[in-house]
């Protein structure tokens, strides 16, 4: 088992060295939206997880996934290869890429937000005329204490 402030340090070089990589050594054009998010990597240093995500080109447009994950698929060995020659360990991570979920998830966490808003707009705009069902002031002042004298 390595350390795992080192297992941490390799996974960040590992992402750092694959979006190199990918950016200007692999020469496939299925992978010019293919953005590398994170990387984790097990305990013995052997296999690694690279996430990614694939931005699409307009916004009318939706991103290949299946293209980028056949183009990762097909590059493995030469990324593996990069990995190798980067990190100076003694042993090179298997990499494993799986697709990150993230940008559709900040999209329904954005949705959700958009509609809790709009929620708290019609509760504002009902409560503008609104008048308290009991007293203006709920809240009755305490009682003086009477003095003994």
């Amino acid at each position: 088992m390595a350390d795992q402030a080192r297992a941490r340090r390799l996974a960040k070089r590992i992402a750092q060295i694959v979006a190199s990589a990918l950016e200007h050594e692999v020469k496939d054009p299925r992978l010019g939206n293919v953005t590398i998010t994170d990387a984790k990597i097990t305990g013995d240093l052997r296999d690694a997880t690279v996430y990614y995500t694939v931005l699409g080109e307009t916004l009318d447009t939706p991103p290949d996934f299946a293209g980028a994950a056949a183009a990762l698929e097909s590059a493995r060995g030469v990324l593996r290869t990069k990995v190798g020659q980067g990190t100076g360990v003694r042993y090179t991570p298997t990499l494993t890429f799986v697709a990150d979920n993230l940008p559709s998830d900040a999209r329904h966490i954005d949705d959700l937000l958009a509609k809790a808003r709009e929620a708290d707009a019609e509760i504002a705009r009902q409560a503008t005329g609104a008048k308290p069902a009991g007293e203006a002031d709920p809240y009755r002042p305490p009682r003086e204490q009477e003095s003994e004298t």
